[in-house]
């Protein structure tokens, strides 16, 4: 991407601030994301069927920043202002690569089922680092809610893994803290330009590492292509990837990012479905009870006000 230039005495180019939308409309967005982010543990899955972690990691990051710097150069969008990069790479860091890899390590020893429950507590990470971060202030009614969500969630993990922590799920954990940041950041970027050139331009200045990783990881792992990998690392790349992250930040960037995260508690019970479906797994009697209390959470967190 070419930055514009100017004169010296000239003022830095701006990018423009997306104009105002109906908060039914942000939530709608941040829904379809969540939507799309509950087929990426099933579609991960199937990628490794084909490609190892790295390689999975690192490709599907390189086609989401091909199909990125495409839109970017197509609508000829300037450059962002110097001072939004450092958030970019928070974003690119935590979003593109460090959740992506993260998860992936964990998939090959953990069911989808089991992983998309304990990324459910995601929310109230997000939460948290969002008040931190933004200087959020959500209502005392908006943590009690969280809190029980997250208390649910957590719950129903621990019965699952029988009491004990395993190697994936520190590897889930650490996801959570990296993710948080990123959508924090990049909820925090969305508010002064649009949702998918936040995404866009993270995707862009991962590229370079993102092809030397993949190059190197393709030339030391087994690659098996079938109908399974390859759909899976297309939507791991154009739907999780680039898609859903889009109208994801752009509802952020509507309703705020608390609220928005809290609609995340809804991807685990979603991602169980899709792993029944789509990868045969078998779900315990406690899916549907975590699922009834996590719906009143986030029933209870939307209507809550900050």
């Amino acid at each position: 991407m070419r930055a514009q230039s100017s004169a010296t005495a000239a003022p830095p180019i701006a990018v423009a601030a997306p104009g105002p939308e109906r908060p039914g409309f942000g939530t709608l967005q941040a829904a379809l994301g969540v939507m799309a982010f509950s087929l990426t543990f099933p579609a991960t899955a199937w990628g490794l069927e084909g490609f190892g972690p790295w390689s999975l990691v690192a490709v599907r990051s390189v086609l989401a920043a091909v199909i990125a710097g495409v839109a970017l150069l197509a609508l000829r969008v300037p450059l962002p202002a110097r001072r939004h990069w450092p958030g970019l790479a928070v974003v690119g860091a935590g979003v593109v690569l460090g959740f992506p890899l993260l998860t992936t390590l964990a998939l090959e020893t953990s069911t989808t089922a089991h992983a998309a429950v304990v990324v459910g507590l995601l929310p109230l990470t997000t939460a948290l680092f969002s008040a931190l971060r933004v200087g959020t202030r959500p209502s005392r009614t908006f943590w009690i809610a969280a809190l029980a969500g997250a208390a649910a969630v957590l719950a129903f993990t621990v019965q699952q893994s029988g009491g004990a922590l395993t190697t994936a799920d520190l590897y889930l954990f650490a996801a959570l803290l990296v993710c948080a940041a990123g959508y924090t950041e990049g909820g925090r970027l969305a508010r002064v330009m649009p949702g998918w050139q936040v995404i866009g331009w993270a995707l862009v200045l991962c590229l370079p590492l993102a092809v030397a990783v993949a190059a190197f990881a393709l030339a030391h792992e087994p690659v098996r292509l079938s109908a399974h990998s390859v759909a899976g690392l297309l939507w791991v790349a154009a739907g999780s990837q680039f898609a859903g992250l889009v109208v994801w930040y752009r509802g952020m960037a509507a309703i705020g990012i608390p609220k928005a995260s809290q609609l995340q508690l809804a991807q685990p019970l979603l991602t169980l479905v899709w792993s029944v479906l789509l990868l045969g797994e078998h779900l315990t009697v406690a899916a549907p009870l975590t699922a009834a209390a996590v719906l009143v959470c986030i029933a209870v967190t939307q209507r809550s006000r900050g």
